[in-house]
């Protein structure tokens, strides 16, 4: 009987734990009194209020336009970085793949201080630049493993009988190997502007005074209370992140074509 209830039990118990605070934005992000310690009834106001802020608007701007551009950027590097280290014969492979897995392993609050650190050294400008590179750093690792991994499991001989065919390695990359990893690349694509969006910590250290990402702004007016126009705001970024991490796992286990018609 212990066997049968205890893991029921224990599930529960810890998706109360994770999601409950969760839950608690959303309800109150319908509440009709700017108390949340008062329920004053269902509205959706804070949300027209939330669109006519110009300084939300300006900081979700920012940070759309960070996480484009830096997961753009990631992904090509990302894409590229997992293709080498997969197809080179380096007696020092395991060393590599740590060194590029290191930047989500490390702590972020060190992590900014080393960007705040190496950017002020280079006297570099604090704004939408230096933002776009500290978010490359971290964004770069996600896209590789996942693309990693997806190289692995896929089967070399496709490559070898384009190779055998005449094709060349840019002509096979392009034609066999980037279909076939696709859904990984966009997977991955996909989990890093999640992460970028989301971050506060780094972009804390790096963003500058005329520069203000969503995170980073939310977290500043917190310090003096929650509004309700928070409350919504946080409710749609926890909406658009839970959407794009299961679009991310559904296109992560999706089977290309290609590899379809082989098997």
């Amino acid at each position: 009987m212990k066997k049968q209830w205890f893991p029921k039990v224990y599930l529960i118990l810890l998706l109360i734990i994770m999601y409950l605070p969760v839950i608690v934005v959303i309800i109150y992000s319908f509440n009709n009194s700017k108390s949340d310690a008062i329920w004053g009834g269902f509205t959706l106001k804070w949300y027209g209020q939330m669109f006519q802020n110009q300084s939300l608007m300006e900081a979700l701007k920012n940070s759309l336009i960070v996480a484009f551009i830096s997961c753009l950027l990631s992904t090509v590097i990302g894409t590229i970085g997992a293709v080498g280290i997969v197809r080179a014969d380096l007696k020092s492979k395991g060393m590599v793949e740590s060194l590029a897995t290191i930047p989500i392993m490390i702590p972020e609050i060190i992590l900014g201080m080393v960007f705040l650190a190496v950017f002020s050294f280079l006297n570099l400008p604090f704004g939408m630049m230096t933002l776009i590179i500290a978010h490359i750093s971290f964004c770069v690792p996600y896209i590789f493993i996942v693309v990693k991994g997806r190289l692995a499991g896929m089967d070399k001989s496709i490559e070898e009988a384009a190779r055998d065919l005449g094709a060349t390695p840019l002509r096979t990359f392009i034609d066999i190997t980037l279909p076939l990893i696709m859904p990984a690349v966009l997977s991955g694509t996909l989990l890093a502007f999640a992460m970028s969006l989301d971050d506060v910590v780094i972009s804390f250290f790096v963003t500058g005074p005329e520069t203000n990402t969503l995170p980073v702004k939310i977290y500043s007016q917190i310090k003096v209370g929650v509004s309700p126009e928070i409350n919504a705001l946080c409710t749609m970024m926890l909406l658009v992140t839970f959407a794009i991490v299961i679009i991310s796992g559904k296109i992560g286990a999706k089977k290309p074509k290609k590899e379809k018609e082989t098997s």
